[in-house]
C-alpha cells in the first residue's frame, strides 16, 4: 500500500517547477535585428604603439553563423549548459563560439543573449551539404548568473532561437 502511494506521487515530479529538467522549455523562433553595415568596417583601427621587432597581431575575423538550427539548455549541478547548433554558409567554418551580448536592457529584462560566431578560411571552399556545414558550440552558465535569467536567446545571421524559463 505504501509503495503504491509513493509511486503515484512521482507523476507530479515531472511537471513540477522544482524539477531542474523543467527550468527551460523548448526553443522557439525569435525576430532578428538587421545590423547596418559601417562604411569603414574594412579599414583597420590605428594603434598607438609601434612594435619594432614584433609581428602585427593577427586580426580575428568572425561572422554570425548563417542559420541557428537548434538551441538546447541542459541543467547541471553548477548551473546550466547552453548548446547551440547552426549551419554555416560554406564548408570549413572553424573557431565556433557563443559570444555574449551584454547591454543594460537585456540585464534589466532577465535576457541572456548570445551571437553564434564562426570564422571561415581565407581560401574558397565548397558549399557542400547542409550536414557537412553544421557547427555546434556550448557555453556554461553558473547558478548565481542563472538566478536572474528568464530567457536565453542565440542569434545568427538569418534567425534567432530562444528558450524561456518555465
Amino acid at each position: 500500500m505504501v509503495s503504491a502511494l509513493a509511486l503515484s506521487a512521482c507523476s507530479g515530479w515531472s511537471e513540477s517547477r522544482v524539477n531542474p529538467s523543467n527550468w527551460f522549455g523548448s526553443s522557439t523562433p525569435a525576430p532578428v535585428q538587421v545590423s547596418t553595415n559601417d562604411a569603414n568596417a574594412l579599414v583597420p583601427e590605428q594603434r598607438d604603439g609601434v612594435r619594432l621587432f614584433g609581428r602585427p597581431e593577427e586580426e580575428e575575423i568572425s561572422f554570425p553563423i548563417t542559420k541557428i538550427d537548434e538551441l538546447r539548455i541542459e541543467p547541471t549541478p553548477s548551473g546550466a549548459i547552453v548548446y547551440a547548433t547552426g549551419t554555416a554558409s560554406r564548408q570549413g567554418a572553424y573557431n565556433a563560439r557563443l559570444v555574449r551580448v551584454e547591454n543594460a536592457e537585456n540585464e534589466k529584462n532577465g535576457i541572456l543573449e548570445y551571437t553564434f560566431e564562426v570564422s571561415y578560411p581565407e581560401y574558397a571552399t565548397n558549399l557542400g551539404t547542409e550536414r557537412s556545414r553544421q557547427v555546434t558550440d556550448a557555453s556554461n552558465i553558473g547558478l548565481k548568473e542563472l538566478q536572474n535569467v528568464r530567457l536565453v536567446r542565440v542569434r545568427g545571421e538569418q534567425n534567432a532561437l530562444e528558450s524561456r524559463r518555465r
